[in-house]
């Protein structure tokens, strides 16, 4: 009785161990910013990565793991920023949108099944809840300390020049996910 016990133990310090790197792993892509017209970060590559490896459940955890670090002050978002301003201001809900991820893959990998495609279109269903509650998010905090903000504006200033790199990086997640995911594979993931 205990042998299964102490297995059941080590199995969970596996699993804290992966949300610990995870958490990590956001983290070092939040600091990573690629120069362009509009400058972006690989942080949605690691809430990527991190759900494609860790699964809905364990990569939520990781990215809640994430957003508690930066909410208490240490530095993990993207400008090397942290603390409860970056969560309430203007684009923190794009940051709280990053916790839709894991549920809404779980349940499109649920309804249509795991591989490629079920992957794809899991993350692709928690990127668009993500957009739409940072999005909301944004033009309810703006309005409220700088004035009226229309729904056009807010989409040409933060979704629409996100969307093409935010496909690149989901697409290159899923590629990568199907390349480690194997070295994984003795620790089974459980959601």
């Amino acid at each position: 009785m205990n042998k299964p016990q102490g297995h059941a133990s080590a199995f969970r310090a596996a699993e804290l161990a992966y949300m610990a790197i995870a958490a990590s792993l956001i983290a070092l892509c939040s600091w990573i910013s690629i120069p362009s017209v509009v400058p972006f970060t690989l942080q949605t590559f690691g809430i990527f990565i991190t759900v494609l490896l860790l699964g809905g459940r364990n990569g939520t955890l990781a990215v809640l793991t994430y957003l508690l670090l930066g909410a208490i002050g240490v530095p993990v978002f993207a400008g090397f920023s942290s603390g409860f301003g970056a969560l309430l201001g203007n684009t923190g809900g794009y940051l709280l949108g990053f916790l839709i991820i894991g549920p809404a893959y779980c349940l499109t990998t649920k309804s249509i099944g795991k591989g490629v495609l079920g992957e794809t279109l899991g993350l692709l269903f928690g990127l668009v809840l993500c957009y739409a509650l940072g999005t909301a998010w944004f033009m309810i905090v703006y309005t409220r300390s700088t004035g009226p903000v229309g729904l056009s504006t807010v989409l040409s200033w933060c979704v629409l020049p996100f969307i093409l790199p935010d496909l690149c990086k989901m697409a290159l997640a899923v590629v990568l996910a199907g390349r480690v995911r194997p070295s994984l594979a003795r620790f089974p993931q459980r959601g």
